[in-house]
């Protein structure tokens, strides 16, 4: 590619990220300059930005292997980004929980089923790195303190069962530990403090960063912009785009305003923008992730998902025009999203299907009892009831409950290939919890390319871009076309921890 195409690109990034702007709330352009004749007001060892598990992971990393200065900035007013409010799902291969329930599985299945979901387009080389190290990941959050329900659960895609969830059945459940540790520890934290940009040297490194003191999310900003000095480099980790509804829509001009997203509010894209107008190579921006969990009759992630994600390997889901089945429940996200928007009424508006389980088997999962509290889920004692709340044919459906169950007792599901190893001896039967079902946006799979040591690379060059390091949902390409659920977690981490290693040169 010739110069002039890619100082072409350089323009249209720049010009991608102020019309991005505007969908963001009170937004402030950052812009990154040169770092000559700049008057520093503080020098660190180590610059974080983002403190969802990827920063965490990658504070903790940093300073046991030696670094004494390490510092977290968070642009809002508390810490843990979207990554407290996720699902708290946790998958390695070769854990002691899988050792524990019989379960063979290894990093090459794992990458396997992840390169699957991919599509032909996820990162080999960035997915074989993280499930290598997975487990050490795992590790360092049940050194900081987290806790995790005593099973493993086999999430869409996977072909084993290897994801662990916290025991509060969220990603708060490691980032509270995690923030904990930081602090025992002491790394430095900041909250309400936004990044404006880099300050870069003479041969394009980044030696620093601009600090909006006082930030209010959505609010004018009064506070003062500081220029810090990383000795040692800056980690990137201030994850997605999904709530830049403006970002969205020029990829998917279906992802309008009024389709629900997942994210936390401040998951805007500002941390990614700059690394584009710094040089850094867009992948993948266009691949946004709706999850196919998420329930219409809530906001946000809420309490359906974790109660669908648990109950899919054992429940059935329900075309409500036609009482039948109409996808695989544990097929990968994108299939089963794809699935949930065919869903229509004779008018083509949204009818959203519903998940159909057994009392006796869904009260396994401790928020079964907050969606029926909340009504946002419903328990029926008959087949009669149930059908007639949501309007489905009866007969149809139970026909397709007693197909289903013949499909339970033979372990082999003729309709939709489904792996019927969880669902062995949980045959659909009264009393029944339903919840409705509907996708929500989730992940975006774009971002900045970095490289297995998790350095940024520079899209003149193709090489790292010195002093700059990134990791988890900021960066692009690693997962492809649709990321398997559970593999976030162990991305942010291992990542941030590689980040770390990197900037530590160990």
């Amino acid at each position: 590619m010739s110069n002039v195409d890619l100082l072409g690109r350089r323009k249209f990034i720049a010009g991608l990220g102020i019309a991005a702007g505007a969908a963001m709330v009170a937004p402030a352009m950052a812009v990154s300059e040169k770092a000559d004749g700049v008057k520093w007001d503080k020098e660190v060892e180590i610059v974080i930005i983002g403190s969802g598990f990827a920063g965490l992971a990658a504070a903790i990393e940093a300073t046991k292997h030696g670094a004494k200065d390490v510092h977290i900035f968070e642009k809002m007013s508390y810490f843990g980004g979207n990554s407290a409010i996720n699902g708290g799902l946790f998958a390695a291969p070769g854990t002691p929980m899988q050792k524990k329930e019989g379960v063979e599985d290894s990093v090459d299945r794992m990458v396997n089923d992840q390169l699957a979901s991919g599509r032909g387009i996820a990162d080999e080389a960035l997915l074989r790195h993280v499930a290598s190290h997975a487990v050490e990941a795992l590790q360092m959050t049940l050194d900081a303190g987290s806790e995790y329900h005593p099973y493993l659960q086999q999430l869409g895609g996977h072909s084993v069962a290897r994801t662990y969830q916290t025991s509060v059945s969220c990603g708060a459940g490691i980032t509270q530990p995690l923030y904990k540790e930081c602090k025992r520890i002491g790394v430095h934290t900041h909250n309400r403090s936004k990044f404006e940009g880099f300050l870069v040297g003479s041969k394009g490194e980044v030696v620093g960063v601009k600090m909006r003191t006082n930030y209010h999310f959505g609010e004018d900003q009064p506070g003062k912009v500081l220029n810090i000095r990383a000795k040692k480099g800056v980690i990137m980790a201030t994850g997605g785009f999904a709530q830049n509804v403006n970002l969205r829509m020029a990829q998917d001009p279906t992802l309008t305003a009024e389709v629900g997203c997942t994210n936390a509010p401040g998951a805007t894209g500002e941390g990614m923008f700059e690394m584009f107008r710094l040089g850094a190579v867009p992948v993948h921006l266009a691949h946004i992730q709706s999850g196919p969990w998420a329930s219409p009759d809530e906001g946000g992630f809420g309490y359906v998902s974790n109660y669908a994600i648990f109950n899919f390997p054992h429940s059935i889901a329900v075309n409500r025009l036609t009482g039948k089945r109409f996808m695989n429940e544990i097929a990968d996200r994108k299939i089963r999203a794809d699935a949930e928007l065919s869903c229509r009424d004779e008018q083509g508006k949204p009818y959203p299907p519903i998940l159909i389980s057994s009392f006796k088997d869904s009260k396994a999962h401790p928020n079964t009892e907050k969606v029926i509290k909340y009504n946002v889920g419903w328990k029926f004692d008959t087949i009669e009831e149930l059908a007639k709340h949501f309007n489905v044919p009866l007969a149809a459906l139970k026909a397709q409950i007693e197909e289903y169950n013949g499909y339970v007792k033979s372990g082999k599901d003729a309709q939709f290939g489904k792996d019927m190893t969880l669902a062995k001896n949980k045959t659909i039967e009264a009393p029944f919890t339903v919840v409705r079902l509907w996708p929500k946006v989730h992940y975006c799979q774009g971002g900045v390319q970095i490289n297995t040591k998790a350095e940024v690379k520079d899209s003149f060059t193709g090489q790292p871009i010195l002093g700059l390091y990134a990791a988890g949902e900021v960066c692009g390409g690693i997962h492809g076309i649709s990321r398997l659920g559970s593999c976030s977690i162990p991305e942010c981490m291992v990542m941030g921890m590689t980040a770390a290693r990197s900037i530590m040169k160990v």
